[in-house]
């Protein structure tokens, strides 16, 4: 029998639900558009699973959702920072990142080209930080029901003996430091978001922080703990770690590093950058005598030439984060109590 000639995928038109119908427009999809993009030898089994070599050591999971409006903004797009979201989470954890699985809803109505573009920086994203997308899924759901794409991740790492970093292991007296400015991610997608033009172009700081976090590893062996300050900021990370080491946090106010264009788009929107969420820093605390390692460390790498000190862990047990002013007094960084800046990550 004569096999029919596989027919191109057509990137000029728009998704549409037979792509998600589980026929010859699927299976184009995904052959053409995903698979060749993320192409590895464990993806290209064509199984509903994927099957990889053993791995020694202990196993780290994380799994992230990511529904950030627009798609496309300055410095990255919803494709890189679905791979580095969850590269980062590994990496907190001090685990060297392997693998990723990726589901994508796709809405109908998606340009192909705009899908296309993403898929492609996810691959380059990928292979940057020297993970594999192992597995998939994709699913197609009615126009004006999916917001063009969203994409969930799950990574999976391997954390070497000796490393045991957890938010419960702050003490009072360590150091709590960042890896550098703040708030630049979400100003980037307000800005677009919003078509505000700022005097300054501000970019999203997205990227991954594995080579980071090892070189922070390897520089500090009292490290308490890391964690990437998204959603809610470095002044909701800082709670979290408060509420689950049962301490408080004291920041001082000249020490946070916060550019001028930032500072300035902030003030402009209201909004407090301590607040704004990050998509390529991590926030540290460790002993205090390794402070000065560790500082050294951070901005010997290029993701943290602008990393500081900014304060530390003191006893509390009402867990308050609290910031030391410029003009000698305190202010209370509490729990947001609503949605400062939707669909940021």
């Amino acid at each position: 029998m004569k096999k029919t000639a596989r027919r191109r995928l057509d990137l000029s038109g728009r998704v549409d639900l037979t792509h998600g119908s589980g026929g010859r427009a699927m299976a184009e999809l995904i052959g053409q558009l995903f698979a060749a993009a993320f192409d590895n030898p464990y993806l290209a089994q064509g199984n509903d699973q994927a099957i990889v070599p053993p791995i020694g050591g202990r196993l780290a999971i994380a799994t992230d959702s990511h529904v950030i409006s627009p798609l496309f903004f300055p410095g990255s797009d919803i494709g890189s920072l679905a791979v580095h979201g969850t590269v980062n989470d590994l990496a907190m954890g001090g685990a060297r990142p392997l693998y990723l699985s990726a589901g994508f809803i796709l809405e109908e109505g998606l340009l192909l080209t705009d899908l296309q573009r993403i898929v492609e920086s996810m691959a380059a994203a990928a292979r940057e930080a020297g993970v594999a997308i192992v597995t998939g899924d994709t699913k197609v759901v009615e126009r004006g029901k999916g917001d063009g794409v969203f994409i969930s991740t799950t990574g999976v790492g391997v954390v070497p003996d000796g490393v045991n970093l957890s938010g419960a292991n702050a003490r009072a007296g360590d150091a709590i430091l960042v890896s550098g400015t703040l708030g630049e991610h979400g100003m980037a997608v307000m800005s677009q978001r919003m078509s505000l033009g700022f005097a300054s172009d501000i970019r999203s700081d997205s990227a991954s922080l594995h080579t980071l976090a090892d070189a922070l590893l390897t520089a500090c062996p009292s490290l308490r703990l890391m964690r990437d300050p998204t959603r809610g900021g470095l002044a909701t990370t800082l709670n979290e770690i408060a509420a689950q080491s049962g301490v408080g946090m004291l920041l001082d106010e000249t020490a946070l590093p916060v550019s001028a264009p930032v500072r300035a788009a902030c003030e402009l929107l209201g909004l407090d950058p301590l607040y704004v969420a990050n998509e390529g820093k991590l926030v540290a605390i460790c002993a205090p005598g390794d402070a000065e390692a560790a500082l050294a460390a951070l901005r010997a790498h290029p993701l943290g030439h602008n990393a500081a000190i900014v304060g530390q862990v003191v006893e509390d047990a009402q867990h308050f984060v609290r910031v030391a002013t410029a003009f000698g007094g305190e202010r209370l960084l509490d729990w947001l109590s609503g949605e400062m800046l939707p669909r940021i990550c």
